[in-house]
């Protein structure tokens, strides 16, 4: 598809926003030929991006796009709520604090808030990471079913750092464990120099919402003696915003 076709199909989206339309009705809104219009909402109807209201009458947006809209707006929404969470965290550990969210075989990052100081870990918002070498897709998979598990890593796992874990016993056991703890710590599996603990974020019918995580350089965080401590603050602030999701 051309620039040109891109552009003309989003004005006839942005019309169709608006509310149902006909052909010609649409033809003279975007200020396009009846017979482009006709060409462009027979490939967005392909696509599930528009539909007929009823065989040959009008169109409006299609299922599919309405889906992506509803998605980007719980996301959005989703980071609302959990920020000022994320930056009491901050406040509290000294540490980058995140949100992410399972994305397919990874964990899709949401937000971040920075942590004071000179030596900062990267900002990943809007960035994946493979499941199986954050924690928190190791919290993410402790909810999950184990045949879903199975599934999930079955295939061949992506080799981050020397610490990645891929061994399925091995990472059924960590989620075993998480599942019991309620968090999960990460050492050096995504990217060297990086620890992170993480916990999940459970919704109403049990399955992970999302997860809140905390980061920093590994020769300052954490403090051996506080690996628990830490775990069990996050742990409380995931069921803090569950309980502000469930409202």
């Amino acid at each position: 598809m051309s620039v040109q076709s891109v552009e003309r199909s989003f004005a006839i989206l942005r019309a169709l926003g608006r509310g149902p339309m006909g052909v010609t009705e649409l033809a003279d809104d975007v200020g396009l030929a009846k017979s482009t219009v006709s060409r462009l909402l027979a490939s967005l109807e392909t696509e599930g991006a528009v539909e007929q209201v009823e065989a040959g009458g009008q169109y409006q947006v299609g299922e599919a796009l309405a889906e992506l809209g509803a998605a980007h707006r719980g996301a959005s929404s989703l980071t609302a709520l959990a920020r000022p969470i994320l930056v009491e965290l901050v406040e509290q550990i000294g540490e980058a604090a995140g949100l992410s969210i399972v994305d397919g075989n990874s964990m899709l990052y949401l937000t971040q808030v920075e942590a004071p100081g000179e030596i900062q870990v990267r900002d990943w918002t809007g960035e994946t990471a493979p499941i199986h070498s954050v924690p928190s897709g190791i919290v993410a998979m402790a909810q999950m079913p184990r045949r879903r598990l199975r599934a999930l890593l079955s295939r061949d796992l992506e080799v981050c750092t020397p610490n990645t874990v891929l061994d399925f016993d091995s990472l059924a056991e960590r989620c075993v464990q998480a599942r019991s703890l309620g968090y999960a710590w990460g050492h050096e599996e995504f990217v060297v120099g990086i620890t992170s603990v993480a916990a999940p974020v459970i919704g109403a019918g049990g399955d992970v919402t999302a997860a809140l995580h905390v980061e920093g350089p590994t020769y300052r965080f954490p403090n051996p003696d506080q690996l628990h401590d830490l775990g069990l603050l996050l742990a409380e602030a995931s069921d803090r915003l569950a309980e502000i999701l469930q409202h």
